[in-house]
């Protein structure tokens, strides 16, 4: 897959087959995100892969906690506020995302229960749990996005899917203590990975994107 097309191309998967990645496949897409840029060639990224009996353990326990509601406590802060123009951006796209499941306003318990399925990993056969120390900075976070999109990028280009999830960063305190991460570590972000159910309705929903003039200013 052409570069420039595999940006293009790449949406959030949102509906996963069951098969296995095989893990030379997962070392490979790791081994080419492990090439992101980083400031001063630090790589402050590290990387927990879940899959099989564990993922569904994971799973469960993260979904309970959903489920019931518990009190999120991430260890990066959700943001309080958007600008307006951003803010409007992401109820349309909510909004349109319903709708195209036929998920009505008012109907409560389907969306809750279209939320609570980030904590099944919508089904993924692994899931990458992403870690930076605790003492970095913002520029190290930006790294840590670098690589992340490097992920995702490297998996779309060999056939598979992925889905960047805020959601399971919610509960930190409860993956580092399943993975035996020590708290020094801060949990940045969730990446379901797998092969696309592209039958799946959720998976024909496409998102829109402003287009580069209105995020761009020029001077000559």
């Amino acid at each position: 897959m052409e570069l420039l097309e595999g940006i293009e191309s790449r949406k959030s998967i949102r509906a996963f087959k069951a098969t296995p990645i095989p893990r030379e496949t997962l070392v490979r897409i790791l081994e080419v995100a492990g090439k992101s840029p980083s400031y001063t060639n630090t790589q402050p990224w590290e990387v927990v892969v879940v899959s099989g009996k564990k993922k569904d353990e994971l799973s469960n326990i993260l979904y309970k906690l959903a489920e019931s509601e518990t009190k999120i406590n991430p260890d990066l802060p959700t943001p309080r506020e958007w600008p307006s123009e951003l803010d409007k951006r992401a109820k349309e796209h909510s909004a349109r995302r319903f709708q195209a499941l036929g998920i009505g306003r008012e109907n409560v318990q389907q969306r809750k229960g279209f939320r609570l399925l980030n904590f099944k990993f919508y089904g993924a056969p692994s899931v990458l749990f992403l870690f930076i120390d605790r003492v970095l900075t913002s520029w190290s976070l930006f790294d840590a996005g670098l690589f992340s999109q490097s992920i995702v990028l490297a998996a779309h280009s060999l056939g598979l899917g992925t889905c960047l999830q805020a959601s399971l960063v919610g509960y930190p305190d409860t993956v580092r203590d399943f993975l035996g991460i020590p708290k020094s570590k801060m949990l940045v972000l969730g990446i379901s990975v797998g092969y696309p159910d592209i039958e799946a309705p959720i998976n024909k929903y496409q998102s829109t994107r402003v287009s580069s003039k209105e995020f761009t200013r020029w001077y000559d």
